[in-house]
């Protein structure tokens, strides 16, 4: 499942998976890494080297949840209704 989100300010838009995500699970901190999302690179890399790369299951249900809160948290809205009323379903967006 993805929900499509814009950024208001210059018109960008994204589409962002929400729920488990398969592509975490089996390529860990590479996937924050192509997603330029900094800051959880550094902590699964350290994680995951720390664990030898198990915690990329525990992430796998986190990280796209995590993710999706820092951009709406950046100012990015959901774009349309369905990604609206998936987003509030999910407890992601409260309003």
């Amino acid at each position: 499942m993805a929900v499509m989100i814009n950024m208001q300010k210059n018109g960008i838009e994204t589409t962002v998976p929400v729920g488990f995500s398969w592509t975490t699970l089996f390529f860990g901190f590479f996937v924050p890494l192509f997603r330029g999302d900094w800051l959880w690179f550094a902590i699964m890399l350290v994680l995951a080297a720390c664990s030898l790369g198990t915690i990329n299951f525990l992430l796998s249900f986190f990280y796209n949840r995590i993710y999706l809160s820092n951009l709406l948290n950046k100012g990015w809205v959901p774009a349309d209704e369905y990604s609206y009323n998936t987003l509030r379903q999910k407890g992601i967006l409260s309003k």
